[in-house]
């Protein structure tokens, strides 16, 4: 049963995706018929999963909000503004019942009245007859369409398919099936069919009725049914649009395979020390070389068909780890609707990008940040409706969440048309609270007094609500982007909003280094962190108040040393190489004394006596042996 849950919360979570970003659609466009036979199809199939479970509040509400579309697919129905609100609400609530049961085995004692309620909004009336749903595809259909195929490609719309088969008394009471079928509106194919192979009929009977006639036709479904309505005991109707679909969506199952996550992370681990120990490898071979040339020739050419397969292996589980971040983001519009509700504000929120794929640890970990930054620009960011038309805004504010692809990075931007951020009050709530000297904070540029709202304990809110208010929003935000090896900026213009930008990489298996030395060690520094590199004449390099700086590009750069930011002693040269990153969006050089080669590296949590050291990341394992130290380099230089 467990597993049966497990699965069971996957393909729910997966629907109501689907069926939110439909209703989304429906939104902008009611009378979108591809946005509301796709909803369809999602609550439909829904409605079928929570049936499995002791879930009957969910599946009435579900099979009503299930009508209310159909009766919009056949065109009976006109959607308006209302009922796609009421289908939302009938969505949110069957998330909120999803996560009842994945977290309590049930759902709550409220469920029945919550069901209640929504199906008294949505105003569904449940006894009346509806076309047949996806699911629910008849056994004589497959064979039709397979017939028909010539008839189905050249259809310009959807088409109704029907099987008639004639009660065999019916000449008797006067019935005239041809002429029925005769007067049926839009046929596009026709086909009487006897009942049985006429090869094994031994005696025709002339007074009996002994064929089936089935067909197609391009009118509506209801003008198909109204043509039939004299013997509408002996016909079957079928959408063909909804056949297709539902062929389509076996088929692709058929393609799929649902794999334990836990097993792709083994999978993924494995494929790590698979490069470690290839690493080694080529150090292997440059020893075999000073022995043997010839053996050293041999290790290497075994060394470089396993590059190859260990490249081609690494590309095949990146790409099986590979998910859409839709999943993960379609719980924040409820979100937003619920947190904005409670604070009295009216907010449009627009996600775009979604459908960009990331690594599977990176999507499961993203949620908390974006709701936590979901919090933050709701309560402190977009301002009350009537102090918006004091400020020329429209009383809606603007909550706007984008993804896009930058080279091997994805970059999660949330965007708000508030009040902005007020730097200098930003200061002056750093002082008042302990973080800062008035000095120290008086020091601080506009972007400097910005990243203030990253620090430990710090808010904004003069009081603490059930929305925030408690100094650890902002923080979680960096520490869990941290933690995923990404990095969190922020921009703002006071009165016009902020834009708060996660970059984070592609993929969490492996970790382009850059190995430097420093004070007689080697260091690892992650590819991502590294702006550029480059060397300077170290008389160039000048001593400012209490540091040092350089000119790099007619800008001057702040100058810092890695030996000494670790405890060792810088060497000095005539030429200063330099690893050029950023701290607070602005940029920083980084003394070292060498660089060495980029590799590949999987890095490994700091854990252990090296657990609470300042400016690691962790390990990883070199070709010879050797443990590498990763530096933090952010943390290092803030």
């Amino acid at each position: 049963m467990d597993e049966l849950l497990s699965q069971f919360l996957i393909e729910a979570r997966e629907l109501i995706a689907q069926a939110g970003d439909d209703f989304e659609g429906l939104a902008r466009d009611p009378a979108d018929s591809a946005r509301i036979d796709s909803a369809f199809r999602a609550i439909h199939t829904l409605k079928g999963s929570v049936a499995i479970f002791d879930m009957a509040p969910a599946g009435r509400t579900l099979h009503a909000a299930e009508d209310v579309l159909d009766r919009a697919r056949a065109g009976r129905h006109r959607l308006g503004r209302a009922d796609v609100d009421a289908l939302v609400a009938v969505l949110d609530q069957t998330d909120r019942w999803v996560e009842s049961m994945e977290r309590d085995g049930a759902l709550s004692p409220r469920a029945g009245a919550e069901a209640d309620a929504l199906l008294a909004r949505l105003q569904s009336d449940a006894s009346r007859p509806s076309e047949p749903a996806a699911g629910d595809t008849p056994l004589w259909l497959p064979a039709l369409l397979a017939r028909e195929a010539a008839a189905l490609d050249a259809a310009a719309s959807d088409l109704v398919a029907f099987r008639y088969s004639p009660d065999s008394e019916c000449f008797f009471r006067g019935e005239d099936p041809l002429a029925t079928v005769a007067a049926l509106p839009g046929i596009a194919a026709l086909a009487v069919l006897p009942n049985a192979p006429w090869s094994a009929i031994d005696a025709f009977e002339p007074f009996q009725c002994m064929v089936t006639i089935e067909g197609l036709s391009a009118a509506a479904f209801d003008d198909v049914r109204a043509a039939f309505r004299f013997v509408a005991d002996q016909v079957a109707l079928f959408p063909v649009a909804a056949a297709r679909a539902a062929e389509t969506e076996t088929q692709t199952a058929a393609k799929s395979l649902r794999i334990d996550t836990a097993r792709i992370d083994a999978l993924a681990d494995g494929v790590g020390e698979l490069i470690v120990a290839n690493n080694a490898l080529a150090h292997v071979a440059a020893e075999a070389d000073r022995v043997d040339p010839q053996i050293g020739a041999q290790v290497r050419a075994a060394h470089a068909a396993l590059e190859r397969a260990v490249s081609d292996m690494r590309r095949a589980v990146m790409a099986v780890r590979l998910v859409s971040l839709g999943p993960s983001l379609r719980r924040l519009p409820r979100m937003v609707r619920e947190i904005a509700a409670t604070l009295g504000k009216v907010v449009r929120f627009e996600v775009s990008g979604e459908s960009i794929e990331v690594d599977k640890g990176i999507a499961d970990e993203l949620f908390e940040p974006l709701l936590h930054l979901v919090r933050n620009a709701l309560d402190h960011g977009i301002e009350p409706a009537a102090v918006r038309r004091e400020a020329g805004k429209p009383e809606a504010g603007l909550l706007r969440l984008a993804v896009t692809r930058e080279g091997d990075q994805v970059v999660v931007a949330l965007t708000d048309d508030g009040a902005g951020i007020d730097t200098g009050r930003v200061r002056a709530l750093a002082v008042e609270r302990g973080l800062l000297e008035r000095e120290a904070a008086a020091a601080l540029d506009e972007m400097q007094a910005m990243r203030l709202v990253f620090a430990p304990g710090f808010s904004t809110a003069a009081t603490v609500s059930a929305v925030s208010g408690r100094g650890v929003g902002m923080d979680a935000v960096k520490a869990g982007i941290d933690r995923l090896g990404g990095r969190v900026e922020i921009g703002s213009v006071l009165g016009q909003g902020t834009t708060i930008r996660l970059r984070l990489p592609l993929n969490a298996i492996l970790t382009r280094l850059l190995i430097v030395r420093a004070g007689g060690e080697r260091y690892g520094i992650p590819l991502d962190r590294i702006v550029e590199t480059t060397s300077v004449a170290s008389e160039h390099i000048h001593e400012v108040g209490g540091g040092r700086s350089c000119v790099l590009r007619d800008r001057a750069l702040p100058v810092l040393s890695l030996a000494a930011l670790l405890g060792g002693e810088e060497r000095r040269s005539p030429f200063t190489k330099l690893i050029v990153t950023e701290n607070a969006a602005e940029p920083v050089g980084v003394i070292v004394d060498g660089f060495g080669q980029r590799i590949d590296g999987l890095v490994r949590p700091k854990s252990g006596l090296i657990a609470g050291m300042r400016g690691l990341a962790g390990t990883t394992t070199l070709g010879d042996g050797g443990v590498l130290l990763v530096l933090d380099l952010a943390e290092l230089v803030a």
